[in-house]
C-alpha cells in the first residue's frame, strides 16, 4: 500500500446525528467508517486538542483547561498560544523525530505557536501601541500569512469568535491551508474547523441554526477533502474527521466564584467603582471554563479546606460531581492527589450536570461587574465566557456583551458517564479503525500509518 498523505479535521461540536445534515461527511463515513470517540475529561477545546495530538491525557500533557494557572506566580492566562505549555511532544514532533523527511502541517489548532510542524498558522493579533489592533496571523514559514493575505483577504478574526461568529473563519482556514498545501503537500495535516461550535451554543445543538451550521460546514469539509486530493495520489488519502465534543442543550446555570464568595474564600477588591477578583489573596477562587470548573486553593496541602470546598459543591443543583485528590488522578486530570506548585489542575474539580454550565463572575451585583465583563475579551476573564456570542440589543450600534447567563443554550465539557463515548471519528479508509475509541488513541491510529511507535 502507498505511503498515506493523511488529512485529520478536528470539528467542535460533531454528533453522530449530524451525519444526516452532511451528506459529504456521511459519504465518507459509508466508504470507511464511523465509529465512537470518547473525549478526554474535561471535554473542552484546549485539553482535547491537546490530547489528540499528543496521545496522552492532561494529567501527562498539562493542558487541563482553556486557560493556565501558574501557581507560583498567581497568574492566569485564558486560552494561551504557545506550543510550549505542552509537557508532551506532539505528534508532529514524533513523526519528524522518527522520520524527517515527512512534512507536516498544524493549522488553526490552539496553542500551537511556534510549534515545529512544517506549515503552521493561528490567529495573533498584534497589538500597536496606541492600543489599536493589528489583523495578523502567526505562520511558518514566517511570512506565508502576508502571502495568504493577498490572494485571500485578511483572517476574518470577526467571524472566528464573537457575536457574528460563523462560517467565514473556517471558510478561511480551509481555502487558506490549500493555497499554504499547493507547492509541497504535507503528508500530515492537521485542521481545525470551529464552525459547528456557534450556533449549538447560542441557540442550542438541535435548533435550527444548529442544524444550518451542520450544512455549511460540510460544504467546506468537502472542498477540503476535495482539493486536497487533488494536490496528493487519491489512493495515499487518508480523511479523518474527529469530533473534539458534544454540545448538549443546558437550562441551569452555576455561578461556583459567587458560592466561594458566600463562603468567605474570594478576595474582592474595588477599582473605579467596579469590583476585582484578588487571586492572590483568595483562599480560593474557581476557573470557570463551560462545564467544569478548577478551584484552586490557596494551600494546596490544607486537606480540611479542600474538603470543605468539596462539601459546598456536592449535592448541588447543576452539579453532577466534585471531584479531588485521588479522584483526579482516575480521571485523568492529575499525576498526584496532592497539588504541588508544578500542577496545573485545581485542587478541586467542579463538573456540571449534564443540563447545566459554569458561568465566571464573582460579583454579586451587575452594577458593580467590571468593564471588561461587557467586553469581547478573552484574556483577563477568569474564565470562560459564552456570553460573548450574544449582544446586547437594547445597545446598539454599540457592541456591549450582555450579562443574562440564561442565553446560553448549549454547553459541554462533562462527559456522560453512562455513555462517554459522546462524539465520532470518521475515516475515509476502510477498516483502519474499529471502535469505540479513546480521544487519545487517535494520536497512535495515526502513527502506525507512518509506521512509527
Amino acid at each position: 500500500m502507498a505511503a498515506p498523505r493523511v488529512l485529520l479535521l478536528t470539528v467542535p461540536g460533531l454528533r453522530s446525528e449530524d451525519l444526516g445534515r452532511m451528506p459529504a461527511l456521511a459519504r465518507l463515513a459509508t466508504a470507511g467508517a464511523c465509529v465512537p470517540l470518547a473525549p478526554c475529561l474535561p471535554a473542552v477545546t484546549c485539553p482535547v486538542q491537546a490530547t489528540l495530538t499528543t496521545g496522552t491525557s492532561p494529567a501527562v500533557h498539562g493542558v487541563v483547561a482553556n486557560g493556565l494557572f501558574e501557581r507560583s506566580t498567581h497568574h492566569l492566562e485564558m486560552w494561551i498560544s504557545p506550543d510550549g505549555v505542552h509537557r508532551a511532544p506532539r505528534i508532529w514532533d514524533r513523526l519528524k523525530a522518527a522520520r524527517p523527511e515527512l512534512r507536516t502541517a498544524a493549522w488553526f489548532l490552539l496553542q500551537s505557536k511556534h510549534a515545529t510542524a512544517d506549515l503552521v498558522c493561528l490567529p495573533a493579533p498584534k497589538h500597536n501601541p496606541d492600543g489599536s489592533e493589528t489583523m495578523w496571523c502567526h505562520t511558518r514559514p514566517e511570512g506565508l500569512y502576508a502571502t495568504l493575505r493577498e490572494s485571500l483577504g485578511e483572517f476574518p478574526l470577526h467571524a472566528f469568535w464573537g457575536p457574528v461568529a460563523g462560517i467565514d473563519s473556517s471558510r478561511w482556514i480551509a481555502a487558506s491551508f490549500l493555497a499554504a498545501a499547493a507547492a509541497a503537500p504535507p503528508d500530515l495535516a492537521c485542521v481545525y474547523l470551529p464552525h459547528l461550535d456557534y450556533a449549538a451554543q447560542r441557540s442550542g445543538p438541535d435548533s435550527g441554526p444548529a442544524h444550518a451550521a451542520c450544512a455549511e460546514l460540510d460544504a467546506e469539509i468537502a472542498t477540503l477533502v476535495d482539493g486536497f486530493g487533488a494536490l496528493v495520489p487519491r489512493d495515499e488519502l487518508v480523511v479523518l474527521v474527529a469530533g473534539e465534543y458534544r454540545i448538549r442543550p443546558v437550562s441551569h446555570t452555576l455561578f461556583p466564584n459567587r458560592v466561594l464568595r458566600e463562603a468567605g474564600h474570594l478576595t474582592i477588591g474595588v477599582e473605579a467603582g467596579r469590583e476585582r477578583l484578588d487571586i492572590a489573596a483568595s483562599r480560593a477562587w474557581a476557573l470557570a471554563d463551560h462545564q467544569v470548573s478548577h478551584i484552586y486553593v490557596r494551600d494546596s496541602r490544607d486537606r480540611g479546606l479542600v474538603a470543605e470546598i468539596s462539601g459546598l459543591f456536592r449535592g448541588r443543583a447543576g452539579v453532577g460531581a466534585v471531584l479531588s485528590g485521588d479522584e483526579l488522578v482516575a480521571a485523568g486530570m492529575a499525576t498526584t492527589p496532592i497539588a504541588g506548585a508544578e500542577s496545573r489542575c485545581g485542587d478541586v474539580v467542579v463538573i456540571s450536570a449534564l443540563d447545566s454550565w459554569q458561568a465566571y463572575p464573582y460579583w454579586l451585583d451587575d452594577a458593580l461587574a467590571p468593564a471588561f465583563a461587557r467586553t469581547i475579551d478573552i484574556h483577563r476573564k477568569p474564565g470562560y465566557d459564552p456570553l460573548e456570542l450574544h449582544l446586547d440589543r437594547s445597545q446598539l450600534p454599540k457592541i456591549v456583551i450582555p450579562l443574562d447567563a440564561s442565553l446560553v443554550k448549549g454547553s459541554h465539557g462533562a462527559i456522560d458517564p453512562a455513555d462517554p463515548h459522546e462524539t465520532i471519528l470518521v475515516a475515509s479508509r476502510p477498516g483502519l479503525v474499529s471502535g469505540p475509541l479513546a480521544m487519545h488513541e487517535v494520536a497512535g491510529v495515526i502513527l502506525d500509518l507512518f509506521g512509527v511507535t
